[in-house]
This record gives C-alpha cells, structure tokens and sequence, in this order.
C-alpha cells in the first residue's frame, strides 16, 4: 500500500504536466516582459472572459512603468543596500527561525514516540500520515486566518505556542517512565506542535 500512496503524489504532477500547456502565459508577463499588448489582451479575454479589460490593461501598464524606473540589484548590492537592510535582517531571521524551529526533529523522532505510546507496528505509518495530514490541513486554516489577524500576531503566536508545546513534550518524555499515561500526552503535543507549525510560521 505504501508504495501506492508515495506514488499518488505523481498524479499531480502529471495532472500539471498534461493541463499546463492549455493554460495562457500571465497577462502581466505579455505586456511587461513581452511587450506585446494584444497576447496580453488575449490572455485576458481568454481567462476573464469578453468584456471591456481596459482598467486591468491600465494597471498592467502601471505597473510596468513603476518597474522600469526600478534598477535590479544583484545579490552583494541588496546586502550593501542601507535601506533594505532592515528588510534582509527580518526575512533572515524568519528564515533561520524556520529551519530550527523542530519540526525535523518532531517527524524524526515521532516513529519513536508512538512506538514507545505502545501502538500497534503496523498503526505507527498510519499515525505518522495522521501528522502530515494535520500540517496539510492547519496550513488551509492558516489561509483563511492571515487575512484577519496578520502575518506578524501568526509567527509570534506560533513560534511561542510551538515553544510552549516543545516544553510539555519535553516534559512527557522524561516522566514517560513514571506514568503510562505520559505516552498519550507526547502524541497529543506532536499533533499540536505540527498544528501550530501549520498555522504560524
């Protein structure tokens, strides 16, 4: 079965690589990096319909005036540039914070975990999934919550949730010896820890 389901991940793939060609280029594209107006019309039409496009088209043409007076910068003169500096530090530290937050470690070493919370061999794969699947699921929530409370209350919110989450498990896993019950309690905190992921950073 599980090589089936590793395999399932290609029907997308394949479902882009059949139906992408059929899709038109970005209006956007056309017109600011083609230069070619009536692609861009056509492309329009073709995904909004017939109609009068002519704001759309104005603020296509906006746009590419605002970018043309815009010099591009290579790499050493973005982190030379004073005034992105600031930008540079917080998009870094999101970055670093992103990579060494846990997450690695809580998949790494759930297998572990839920074997130690005495499930069954052939449940464990099935309960590791369940954890994908609640990253997958917390990351459509966290679409629809951006929108209200903001980038910025979600990363806080989640970093300090997921620290909160890592210290009770933490904690569950050095009393595992002395309660039984402290088993449910570390795979509950990996299902949180993964739903907070999902929903801050």
């Amino acid at each position: 079965l599980w090589p089936w389901l590793l395999a399932s991940s290609g029907l997308s793939a394949l479902l882009q690589l059949v139906t992408l060609p059929f899709f038109p280029d970005s209006p956007s594209y056309l017109l600011i990096q083609k230069g070619n107006e009536e692609a861009c019309r056509k492309a329009i039409r073709k995904l909004w319909g017939e109609g009068d496009h002519q704001a759309e088209i104005d603020d296509i043409m906006k746009e590419k005036g605002a970018t043309a007076s815009t010099k591009t910068l290579r790499v050493l003169e973005v982190i030379k540039e004073p005034s992105l500096r600031w930008q540079l530090y917080i998009l870094m530290t999101v970055m670093t914070t992103l990579q060494l937050c846990g997450i690695n470690a809580i998949y790494f070493y759930s297998f572990e975990v839920f074997h130690t919370a005495k499930f069954e061999e052939y449940l464990i794969p099935y309960v590791s999934l369940g954890v994908g699947l609640c990253e997958c699921l917390s990351s459509i929530l966290c679409s629809t919550l951006i929108d209200r409370f903001g980038r910025k209350v979600l990363l806080w919110g989640g970093y300090l949730l997921m620290s909160s989450v890592l210290a009770l498990l933490t904690m569950t896993l050095s009393l595992q010896h002395w309660f039984f019950w402290m088993h449910y309690f570390s795979v509950i905190s990996i299902f949180l820890f993964v739903v907070f992921y999902g929903i801050g950073p």
